[in-house]
């Protein structure tokens, strides 16, 4: 018996496989700087990524366009250049200057955004949102998500204690969202459109807006994009072809097969890095919209589910920050960027892969844009910003917790031989 009591004490003592690796992980997670370096690190290697593979998918239409398999390029690292010390100083940014620049963000969004209109715009591939500022094409509607996240955030917690009332918790976020809306819609740009709805949607659940209002917003919502798609011949096209995509392979199902094949022919590993065949006048915006569908080519299944997986992580830090954070303003501005970037990505993805209409989102940090890239990483810089207010706050709570009394161990009699 006593051999067996033996046996069975060791067996128990035996440490259970991976629980090292486990504890280590859950360590590092509940450090307080944690989202900070999830968050700075998964947003970095998307941006180099998205360096790389501009260059890779944008090279031959780039020489066959400009003479130069270089040039979307160069223009790409002329923003993340720029985009750099943006990142910078936002993550510097206190939170009372976030707080601060909400109200002129927003004006100047609104005023840039009125402008496309009055002074003329640019067109690009039926989206009119564009104006040219000393030979550079500026986006203004990018902007417009940031500018609504920080004064949408910094209207609620103002309202705060008003909030349980309806007229409060919807006026004037509501109809000042809806004023922007009309503008970005006015320059044909539904797919940013919907991100704003998305923001709008956000902000209002974590501002703890009850969810037959979300019912009442999706149904008014839902119409107003069944409007919208009707009445305009390129979004019934393109609906139609999500629909059946066998039909009108040489038009409007042109683009969305040639991403599939893009994909299909990656297999596990890819076919390798700048050897993508139908970046070669196969596949169009293939450095922009349908960026994903070259990853996937040339880098493989491995190489898109590494891309997932970095967004996941991006979205993970973005929510811890949000849910952490003591601040009601810092909780609702990470929890508005995290979702706008979220549902970019599925967006973009989810039309490459089929699963969505193609309806003109780029995936962040990665697709070729210089307006998109640089709102971006200044929204990451936001969030940067929040990850540190947050883990100041976690150390000043740790530091002032009492020190855990001494326990006192018995050691157990060793089981007689």
């Amino acid at each position: 018996m006593s051999g067996t009591a033996a046996r069975v004490r060791t067996r128990r003592q035996l440490p259970t496989p991976g629980a090292g690796a486990v504890a280590s992980v859950k360590g590092l997670l509940e450090r307080p700087n944690a989202a900070f370096v999830i968050i700075l690190g998964s947003a970095g290697l998307l941006v180099l990524l998205g360096l790389v593979m501009v260059l890779s998918a944008s090279s031959v239409e780039s020489y066959r366009d400009h003479g130069s398999s270089f040039w979307f390029w160069r223009k790409q690292v002329r923003f993340f250049a720029l985009g750099l010390p943006v990142l910078f100083v936002c993550a510097r940014l206190p939170v009372r200057a976030w707080r601060a620049l909400a109200y002129p963000s927003l004006l100047v969004a609104g005023t840039l955004l009125a402008l496309v209109q009055v002074a003329g715009s640019h067109s690009v591939n039926g989206n009119t949102n564009w104006i040219v500022v000393g030979g550079v094409q500026v986006q203004p509607s990018e902007a417009a998500k940031l500018a609504l996240i920080l004064w949408g955030a910094d209207l609620l917690t103002r309202k705060h204690k008003l909030l349980t009332q309806w007229k409060h918790l919807l006026v004037p976020l509501v109809p000042v969202t809806g004023v922007v809306l009309l503008l970005v819609l006015w320059g044909n740009d539904l797919g940013t459109a919907l991100v704003l709805i998305v923001i709008l949607l956000a902000l209002l659940f974590f501002a703890g807006a009850p969810f037959r209002l979300f019912g009442l917003v999706l149904g008014v919502g839902g119409g107003l994009a069944g409007l919208l798609a009707a009445t305009n011949a390129n979004r019934v096209g393109r609906i139609s072809a999500w629909l059946d995509p066998s039909s009108d392979v040489a038009q409007v199902n042109y683009q969305p097969l040639h991403g599939r094949y893009a994909l299909g022919t990656g297999g596990w590993f890819g076919v390798g890095l700048g050897a993508s065949r139908e970046k070669w006048g196969n596949l169009p915006e293939a450095q922009n919209d349908f960026i994903f569908a070259i990853i996937g080519e040339e880098l493989g299944l491995l190489g898109t589910i590494s891309v997932l997986l970095l967004y996941t992580a991006l979205c993970y830090g973005g929510y811890r920050v949000a849910l952490r954070s003591t601040g009601r303003f810092e909780q609702l501005a990470a929890a508005g960027v995290t979702t706008w970037l979220g549902f970019q990505t599925l967006v973009n993805i989810g039309a490459v892969v089929g699963l969505m209409p193609v309806i003109g989102i780029p995936l962040p940090l990665v697709s070729a844009g210089g307006s998109a890239l640089l709102t971006t990483l200044a929204a990451i810089g936001l969030l940067l910003s929040l990850a540190r207010a947050q883990a100041k706050e976690e150390r000043a709570a740790r530091a002032v917790l009492p020190l855990p009394e001494p326990v006192a161990v018995r050691v157990p009699e060793q089981v007689g031989r």
